[in-house]
């Protein structure tokens, strides 16, 4: 079935484009939750007179995704977390734990944009991917250090 998307989905496209999904996707969860209208002549003509809008939130779009994704080029987050035997830490580093400390830092990112490979749990530093949008990701360093306990 095609689709006109109204919004950018990550695994589908970009908002405007005409793409083909299974019908079921489309009329169960795309064209309910306004992700997208069916294709018609109806649908088609408004697109063509929206494209210079789309156009212009898309150009928007980047613009934000790589002026974060440059906020976050060469970033190091460091996370003091309790340890026991041999580095190991005493459950994991989340990313949750790691937007809560951009946060800190006066940069928002959503915890669900936060990208972790393999769970953090142990000491050391970390690659981690972030989602900056525009189907645009951007990496940043997590190191994890032992919690310095008090006297």
């Amino acid at each position: 079935m095609e689709i006109i998307l109204r919004k950018t989905i990550d695994t589908l496209g970009r908002e405007g484009e005409v793409v083909n999904v299974k019908p079921g996707y489309a009329r169960n969860y795309l064209i309910p939750n306004d992700f997208a209208v069916a294709m018609n002549k109806a649908s088609m003509a408004r697109l063509q007179k929206e494209q210079a809008a789309i156009a212009k939130r898309l150009a928007e779009e980047k613009k934000n995704a790589e002026a974060l994704a440059a906020k976050l080029e060469n970033l190091t987050v460091s996370l003091a977390r309790k340890t026991g035997n041999e580095g190991r830490l005493f459950g994991s580093v989340t990313n949750g734990d790691i937007a809560e400390q951009l946060a800190k830092l006066g940069i928002a990112v959503d915890r669900k944009a936060i990208l972790i490979k393999d769970a953090i749990k142990s000491i050391g530093e970390f690659r981690v991917a972030i989602k900056v949008g525009y189907q645009m990701t951007s990496d940043i360093t997590v190191q994890v250090t032992a919690e310095i306990a008090a006297a």
